[in-house]
């Protein structure tokens, strides 16, 4: 499954109702660590394709959701599950890092 773009739109459909874990990237186009994740996030999306939902907030986008979830420093990197939050990393991670958030639940 392709890394989905999550926006206060479709957030409660993609996240909140969600029946799988979901890893949410809280990022922007001009932060140059949040562009040296993002293959590391589109390979963890193919990788747990069926068990975990991976989407991307652009924090430009979608200032609303940033505030919400206290997003003060980009990028960083929430698991939720069942709608509620279980998990925060801030700042660039390896993917067994991300991985290890997710199996945590």
């Amino acid at each position: 499954m392709a890394v989905v773009k999550i926006t206060n739109d479709n957030f409660e459909e993609e996240v909140l109702a969600c029946k799988i874990p979901v890893l949410l990237d809280f990022w922007a186009d001009w932060c140059g660590p949040c562009k040296m994740m993002s293959p590391i996030v589109e390979e963890l999306a193919e990788e747990l394709d069926g068990k975990v939902k991976v989407g991307k907030v652009n924090v430009d986008e979608e200032a609303a959701l940033a505030l919400k979830y206290q997003i003060m420093s980009i990028p960083t990197f929430v698991v939720m599950e069942y709608g509620v939050f279980k998990e925060k990393s801030i700042g660039a991670q390896s993917k067994e890092d991300l991985k290890k958030m997710l199996h945590q639940m």
